[in-house]
């Protein structure tokens, strides 16, 4: 098994002493460890507010046990920390045990060799979460309640001011959509949803990233920013590894704001590009299992 670092091993406990309660996360039961998480602390809707931070780490943990990278046991992950199949309620031996019969093991087995796996594999995805956040080339604007219109002023430094605001707000919406594409993808994946159904949402999904794409290099290149679009784009999500020459043509496929049909229509000579495309997202690696990656069961 791999030398944890000091900081691994204080959200390794942390998250150990979360499991007794499960999720529900309460205050009484989130630990400042995780609390203070990059991760957690960006998701807040008031990071200064210590419950608004645990309402944040509570929809992060959902998230990723509903995502669990070992899908062997991902349902065992999940009951073990009280959620779906296990019921509301249910203390840490009785959800030990539902998740030790979901995972095919004798409980004293799972309690002592596969449990504590399951727990650092999830404090590593909450490390790994808040690295992706401190090195986030941007964040997301936040947005608040307006209850009057907001004019503009016939200023220069206003106008300057509102046109960036835009150019913004067009960035977010089109990184936005891309995501939710990608993600309607990696669902259907899941779903083992029909080929046709799967082709069509993996060339929705390149509209909105190539459209995404084609905002970051307008932003870019308005803001005079050296941020690299390639990094501006993965904040979309994953997808297939492309050349420099096929991510650009894709980006003219979809420059002006083209609907999807037409998209289509510019690209209905790119066979070899759809293909990396299509077959890329549409391929399903398995994942590493948890009782191998970190050496066998001894």
């Amino acid at each position: 098994m791999p030398t944890k670092s000091p900081v691994e091993d204080e959200v390794v406990t942390a998250v150990t002493r979360l499991l007794r309660r499960g999720l529900p996360v309460t205050p009484a039961g989130a630990d400042p460890v995780l609390l203070d998480l990059r991760g957690i602390i960006a998701r807040a809707a008031d990071p200064a507010d210590p419950t608004s931070r645990t309402a944040a780490l509570d929809g992060t943990l959902r998230g990723l046990l509903a995502r669990f990278p070992d899908t062997r046991y991902a349902t065992a992950a999940r009951a073990l920390f009280g959620l779906p199949p296990a019921g509301p309620g249910l203390n840490l031996t009785a959800r030990r045990d539902l998740a030790a019969e979901h995972a095919g093991h004798e409980v004293h087995h799972f309690r002592k060799r596969v449990e504590p796996k399951l727990v650092e594999r999830v404090a590593w995805e909450l490390i790994a979460d808040a690295e992706r956040f401190t090195r986030m080339p941007m964040i997301a604007p936040r947005l608040t309640p307006a209850n009057a219109r907001q004019l503009v002023p016939a200023d220069p430094f206003a106008w300057e001011v509102t046109e960036h605001e835009e150019q913004l707000m067009r960035l977010w919406s089109a990184l936005y959509a891309a995501r939710a594409e990608l993600l309607a993808v990696e669902r259907l994946v899941s779903l083992e949803a029909d080929r046709v159904d799967l082709i069509r949402a993996a060339v929705t999904a390149a509209w909105r990233w190539a459209a995404a794409r084609a905002e970051a290099i307008s932003y870019t290149a308005y803001a005079e920013d050296d941020l690299p679009v390639s990094e501006l784009v993965t904040l979309a999500g994953w997808t297939p590894a492309l050349t420099d020459a096929h991510a650009s043509r894709l980006t003219e496929a979809a420059a002006g704001g083209v609907s999807r049909e037409q998209f289509v229509h510019n690209l209905h000579s790119e066979t070899g590009l759809s293909e990396i495309w299509i077959d890329g997202l549409l391929r399903l690696d398995p994942p590493p299992n948890i009782t191998t990656e970190n050496g066998p069961d001894q």
